[in-house]
């Protein structure tokens, strides 16, 4: 049970990254049951902005033009940096 003496934090950037995380898998995992490349087929459509480079297999190529690309590479800089930091 929550301890009604304590403040809950509410973050809506965490929700987002986490939102982004969740579709960024769905798109891979989309991509890699149809035979991709899905790292190939996300950087060419981070950095062209087609869609046809995602395909529309469990809806993935809608799910993934929900998000904003410059976001996105925000979000993906800051977790490779994070990570090669340790």
């Amino acid at each position: 049970m929550l301890d009604p003496n304590k403040t809950i934090q509410f973050s809506l950037k965490d929700d987002r990254e986490e939102a982004t995380r969740q579709t960024l898998v769905a798109v891979y995992d989309a991509l890699v049951e149809k035979g991709y490349n899905p790292i190939n087929q996300i950087v060419g459509y981070i950095l062209s902005e087609d869609p046809t480079y995602i395909t529309t297999h469990n809806n993935a190529r809608s799910l993934i033009r929900r998000l904003d690309r410059d976001e996105l590479l925000q979000d993906l800089v800051k977790v490779y940096l994070k990570s090669s930091k340790k």
